[in-house]
C-alpha cells in the first residue's frame, strides 16, 4: 500500500546523489510511496546546499518541486502554534 510521507534532507540528498551509500535503498523505498512527497522550504534549502558540488544536484531539486513531485505543504506562520507545542513536548530530544 502506498502512503504519502514527509521527506527530510537526508533521504532527498541520497535520492539525488548516486554516491550516497543509501541511494539504492531510498530509490526502492520511494517507489512504494505515493507522490507528491511533502516537505518544507528549509529542507529544500538545506538539500540544495548539500548538493552544491554535485553536478545538476540543485537543478534536480528545483525540478522535483516544479514538476509537483515534491510539495511544500507547510507555511510556518500558519503552523506556528502546533510547532511551538511540538518543540515544548519534545524539548529533551534534538529537533
Amino acid at each position: 500500500m502506498k502512503q504519502r510521507v514527509i521527506i527530510d534532507t537526508g533521504p532527498l540528498v541520497a535520492f539525488i546523489n548516486r554516491r550516497e551509500h543509501l541511494h539504492a535503498w531510498v530509490i526502492n523505498t520511494l517507489a512504494t510511496i505515493e507522490q507528491p512527497l511533502l516537505t518544507c522550504e528549509a529542507v529544500i534549502v538545506e538539500t540544495c546546499f548539500l548538493l552544491r558540488n554535485i553536478y545538476g544536484g540543485q537543478e534536480t531539486v528545483m525540478s522535483l518541486v516544479d514538476e509537483g513531485k515534491i510539495l511544500i505543504s507547510m507555511c510556518l506562520s500558519e503552523e506556528v502554534a502546533v510547532i511551538k507545542e511540538l518543540l515544548r513536548q519534545y524539548q529533551s530530544v534534538p529537533m
